[in-house]
């Protein structure tokens, strides 16, 4: 089983990565998840707060999504792997 994230739009699903090692034609099995939304008021943070946060977090940005940072995503895997190579 592979699990990969992706967008329902128009109909279709697109997925944000092709699977390796998956053929045509393979069944699947798609959940609908919520939108991930947090109440900041729930925990105490107001919109100053929040705009705050936002500008002081954004200078991650870049790290945050660069595609070397998804070895984080599954850290003991990754580990693993360079330890036994």
């Amino acid at each position: 089983m592979k699990t990969i994230e992706g967008i329902y739009r128009e109909g279709k699903v697109e997925l944000a990565e092709r699977p390796e090692g998956v053929g045509d034609e393979v069944p699947v099995l798609v959940t609908f998840l919520p939108l991930h939304r947090i109440d900041l008021r729930a925990h105490g943070i107001d919109e100053i707060q929040a705009a705050d946060l936002r500008a002081r977090l954004k200078t991650f940005a870049a790290d945050w999504d660069d595609a070397e940072m998804d070895a984080y995503d599954d850290y003991d895997t990754a580990r693993a792997k360079l330890q036994a190579g």
